[in-house]
């Protein structure tokens, strides 16, 4: 019995036009790839249909615009605050009376005055046979520089230091007679540190220092 559905292979493609149709197709798609499709979406034009046909500028402002959302992604990335483990949020959120303490005492600072720079000019007036003298409170190590003049002759001065605290009396830097003087006191230990003026003239004579250096305080003795 023969069967009337049967197909007559006569009207099948053969192997041979298969593979032709196969080929003629991945060439049609890869004119389509490299004309259009590369163009348009990443700006390659290999062979300049997509510059003409005016796809190659579109593709390369696709191109742009992922370039820049990916900036901005990574951006956002760098910037966004990291997440606190569980743990360390639990230690921040504590109330004062457990997060302060008492510091130890053996990292106490004793409160000692802080000097800073200052600048002084002061004036004494003098008799003859007259002494006066002003002295800047040092800490040790600390400088200031200085000059001082008088308006009538020379003085005898006497640079010097003392500390109560260290039982120290007298300590000597320089003494001399002049009209004028300039230079730097270097504490050599915490206390008063300055000059002693006497006019040994026989005419009135008034001297002007001035100061400039690191020190806590400036203060006329006599």
């Amino acid at each position: 019995m023969n069967n009337s559905n049967s197909v007559d292979q006569t009207e099948l493609p053969s192997t041979k036009r298969l593979l032709k149709s196969t080929l003629l197709a991945a060439v049609g798609a890869g004119v389509i790839l490299v004309t259009i499709v590369m163009p348009a979406e990443y700006g390659i034009d290999p062979t300049g249909v997509g510059k003409v046909l005016g796809l190659q500028k579109m593709g390369e402002i696709k191109v742009s615009l992922a370039e820049e959302a990916a900036a901005d992604r990574l951006e956002d990335l760098q910037d966004a605050p990291v997440a606190l483990e569980t743990e360390e949020v639990e230690e921040a959120i504590i109330t004062p009376e457990v997060a302060v303490k008492e510091p130890d005492p053996e990292m106490k600072v004793a409160l000692e005055p802080v000097a800073t720079t200052l600048s002084h000019e002061m004036k004494v007036t003098l008799v003859p046979n007259e002494g006066a003298e002003i002295k800047l409170k040092m800490n040790k190590g600390q400088t200031a520089n200085y000059s001082w003049v008088t308006d009538a002759g020379r003085a005898n001065f006497d640079i010097h230091a003392d500390s109560v605290e260290l039982k120290i009396k007298y300590h000597s830097y320089a003494k001399g007679s002049k009209q004028s003087d300039e230079g730097v006191v270097t504490a050599e230990f915490d206390g008063y540190h300055g000059w002693f003026w006497r006019n040994r003239t026989d005419k009135t004579m008034t001297i002007t220092l001035q100061t400039n250096g690191q020190y806590l305080d400036i203060v006329r003795l006599k």
